[in-house]
């Protein structure tokens, strides 16, 4: 998982689909700015080991859907495991506020789920304990690395055990990709060629099909 301040590499280690994330410094670290960007993204839950994503499913697919309904954006790809999701987003031109959309989908979903483990912090802020605060970012800066993000979507419920190929996890946009050709075939994903995700850039998902 890509921390702040990392840098992202398409560098490959043991598999083709291993993103590496070198980390850098922590201080004083501010998110860019950079509108139209398109970034990938790490957001998780406060308790690791919850499976409260898939277990509250409907939740957060409405969170999404009234998120993307006041602010849209491109919803490139999205994986959903139990405890933290995966999702890689272009924004609109001329906006770069992806922070106010993971906040409204954050705070949407925690008001219709069971409050997590309240601190005092949690309770002088008016939190209820289900995400952590931050989120982890990295702008994509060329198509090896779009593909890199997209691929590291599809494969993250196999590399965790969930399931042994990546199609057989519900919660992904890999399904919508096999609709639309972007994966070429189900007996083909698990050697994916290069350039099945080039030659067709992924449509939006719809929060319905999370």
């Amino acid at each position: 998982m890509c921390a702040p301040h990392a840098s992202f590499s398409t560098s490959y280690v043991n598999d083709p689909f291993t993103i590496i994330c070198h980390f850098g410094g922590m201080t004083n670290y501010r998110r860019p700015r950079i509108a139209g960007a398109t970034i990938f993204f790490t957001v998780n839950l406060a308790r690791r080991g919850s499976d409260q994503l898939v277990r509250e499913i409907s939740s957060l697919r409405a969170a999404f859907a009234q998120t993307q309904r006041n602010f849209p954006w491109k919803l490139d790809a999205i994986m959903i495991l139990p405890d933290h999701l995966h999702a890689v987003v272009t924004m609109p031109d001329g906006d770069y506020d992806y922070s106010t959309r993971w906040r409204l989908i954050k705070s949407r979903f925690s008001r219709q789920v069971l409050k997590g483990r309240l601190r005092a912090s949690h309770i002088a802020r008016s939190e209820r304990g289900v995400w952590q605060r931050r989120f982890w970012e990295h702008h994509i800066r060329d198509m090896d690395e779009f593909n890199a993000a997209i691929r590291y979507c599809w494969y993250n419920p196999v590399k965790h055990g969930l399931v042994e190929r990546p199609d057989d996890w519900p919660y992904s946009s890999i399904h919508r990709d096999i609709v639309g050709c972007v994966v070429p075939t189900h007996r083909d994903i698990c050697d994916l060629p290069h350039r099945c995700v080039q030659s067709t850039h992924p449509t939006p998902v719809a929060p319905s099909s999370i």
